[in-house]
Order: structure tokens, then C-alpha cells, then sequence
């Protein structure tokens, strides 16, 4: 598919939540992991088999560059564990995500208004944010629009403009990246409000759990940071930055958007 790089993050995920055993949210596969009151504690991320995975992808393709990474689900709620995942992982990538709502609720709207709950996760972004310090890219900042419900008809973006570029402006004083994630509807003025917020650098997750997904509409994706004026880095590693700029990490090296992102097909989203 033409990809020079590829970062597998997997999931690193640590609030329980609810789950569902019926309707149109119910997973018979989550179900099934669940205790009999319905909460799911995510399973703790196999280290070494994740390494050891990722070393044998990279004897088995030497021309691709792969990169290692992890997505911590909430880690403002669990710092001292993402803490100790990072210090034995050593991760080329970290991504920081938000999956519940607080209290560890999941994103579902069956019992609030579909508005309530997209602002409600918005609101959460910038908690996010300020409460930890452990990852450099914000991944999928639009993750409930995924499953909009077709009974609160067509979603409207610009109904909800003040809380994304909230969001957005707390993600660019903190100097990080914002991953376009194409697993769901892409949102070209998410972008145009991210660039406007002053946010400089951007990422391509294609969240595939699945190897047909991976690189998923990301010509599309391109040509959205495109028009918003991000350009590709000298590196397949960097992020698509806004030109004259230039994001580092805390260890002063050049961070580098990597050419596609995978999660693994055994993550929660």
C-alpha cells in the first residue's frame, strides 16, 4: 500500500466501565469478559508479548520502519500506572485518548441527549490534557461522533464549535500534536479550527483493528492538512507540521505525522 512507516499503539486502557448485554451498543465479546454486575476491568497490556510481536513484524519486513507506541485510555485518572508502563516500555510513540466519561461511564447515548454527551466529552479533553503530562499526541478528539445516533438526526459540528476549539486551544498551549483519526467521519474543520487554535503539528491514525483498515482515507486525510497549510516533515517519522515550526520532545529529539497508526484488533476502540 505504499507506506514507508508504521506505528503499532497498542491500547493501554485502565477504567472499568459498564457493559452493555443488549441493544444496539451490546458486544458479546465484551459481554462475555464482563463480571455479572456488567463492568469490564480492561485487561493489563501484555508487555512482552507486544514487544516480542513487534520484533518479529520487523525481521519479517526489514524495508518497513516500524515504530513501537501505546494509546493511554485516560491517563490524568491513572498516572501512577501509565507511569509504570512508560518507564518499562520505552515507546517511540505515546498517544493519550479519552474513552469514558467520568466517573468511568462509556460513550453511549441511551439514556442522555446525544448533544449532552458530545459536550460532555469535550469538556473532559482539556482535563485531559492538563492532568497529564505522559503522551505527545491527542488522539481522536471527535471519538463519540463515531456512533451518533440516527435518532438525533444529521450531526451539525458547528452546534458544538465552542467546545472543540476549547479543546483544541488547551491542546496547543500544551505544544502537542492532534491525530486525524480516519475510523470515523472526517471533519475538515477540525483541522481548520486546530490550525486556528495555533495548534502546529498533526498525526494519521487509521485506529485499525483490522489489517484492511490500516491507512484508511488517509489520502483524504492528507489533503485535509493540506488545506489547512500542514506540511510532511523531511522524515517519514515526523508529524505534518505547520510551516516554521518545529515540536520537540522532551528529550530534545526532533518528534516526529508516522505514515499510518495501528491499534491492535483486540482494543476497545
Amino acid at each position: 500500500m505504499g507506506l514507508p512507516a508504521v506505528a503499532f499503539t497498542e491500547h493501554a486502557d485502565y477504567t472499568p466501565w459498564t457493559v452493555l448485554d443488549s441493544g444496539p451498543d451490546a458486544d458479546e465479546h465484551l459481554t462475555a469478559l464482563a463480571t455479572a454486575e456488567g463492568s469490564l476491568t480492561p485487561p493489563e497490556l501484555d508487555l512482552d508479548g507486544y514487544l516480542e510481536c513487534l520484533q518479529r513484524c520487523r525481521d519479517q519486513f526489514p524495508d518497513l520502519h516500524i515504530i513501537s507506541g501505546v494509546e493511554l485510555g485516560e491517563p490524568h485518572w491513572h498516572g501512577t500506572a501509565a507511569a509504570r508502563l512508560l518507564h518499562a516500555g520505552q515507546f517511540d510513540r505515546v498517544l493519550g485518548s479519552l474513552h469514558c466519561l467520568p466517573f468511568g461511564q462509556p460513550i453511549l447515548y441511551q439514556h442522555r441527549p446525544a448533544g449532552d454527551v458530545v459536550r460532555e466529552y469535550l469538556a473532559e479533553i482539556p482535563r485531559l490534557i492538563e492532568g497529564s503530562d505522559a503522551f505527545s499526541v491527542l488522539a481522536h478528539i471527535d471519538y463519540p461522533l463515531r456512533c451518533w445516533p440516527a435518532g438525533a438526526g444529521p450531526f451539525d459540528i458547528s452546534g458544538f464549535q465552542g467546545e472543540f476549539r476549547h479543546a483544541l486551544r488547551a491542546l496547543a498551549r500544551s505544544g502537542r500534536a492532534l491525530e486525524i483519526n480516519t475510523s470515523g467521519p472526517l471533519h475538515p474543520e477540525i483541522v481548520r479550527w486546530w490550525r486556528e487554535a495555533g495548534g502546529r503539528a498533526v498525526t494519521f491514525g487509521s485506529d485499525a483493528h483490522d489489517p484492511t483498515r490500516i491507512a484508511f482515507r488517509f489520502a483524504e486525510a492528507a489533503a485535509m492538512a493540506d488545506a489547512s497549510g500542514f506540511r510532511p516533515g523531511r522524515h517519514h517519522c515526523d508529524y505534518w507540521r505547520y510551516p516554521g515550526h518545529v515540536h520537540f520532545r522532551k528529550d530534545g529529539r526532533n518528534a516526529g505525522p508516522i505514515s499510518s497508526d495501528v491499534r491492535s484488533q483486540h482494543a476497545a476502540g
